[in-house]
């Protein structure tokens, strides 16, 4: 991981919150979550995830549920701090998401 990824200002997450409807800041964690009709168009978007977090370097911990899949995403080498990486992770989940994933 780059040494030079510093955890973000919570004014620099609230104006990178304001761009991605949906996801917020939980804990020391970005979150999202997305529902879907059935169990497995869920389970694809966990595949798309995967291929996406593959190609970043940069994953986040995934929940699979029946029709949903509950998404969290800190910089671990940071000491789970949000950063940059996260929110470019979100953006890149977010152009996938089928009708942004929420039924």
């Amino acid at each position: 991981m780059n040494a030079q990824v510093e955890p973000l200002s919570d004014k620099e997450i609230e104006e990178r919150l304001a761009e991605l409807p949906g996801w917020s800041v939980e804990g020391d964690s970005l979150r999202r979550h997305y529902l879907f009709h059935g169990h497995v168009p869920a389970v694809a978007m966990v595949v798309h995830i995967a291929q996406i977090q593959e190609e970043l370097g940069h994953h986040a911990d995934l929940a699979l549920g029946y029709n949903r899949v509950g998404v969290a995403v800190n910089t671990h080498s940071i000491g789970g701090r949000v950063t940059h990486l996260d929110f470019g992770l979100a953006r890149r989940i977010e152009d996938i998401a089928p009708g942004h994933g929420v039924r």
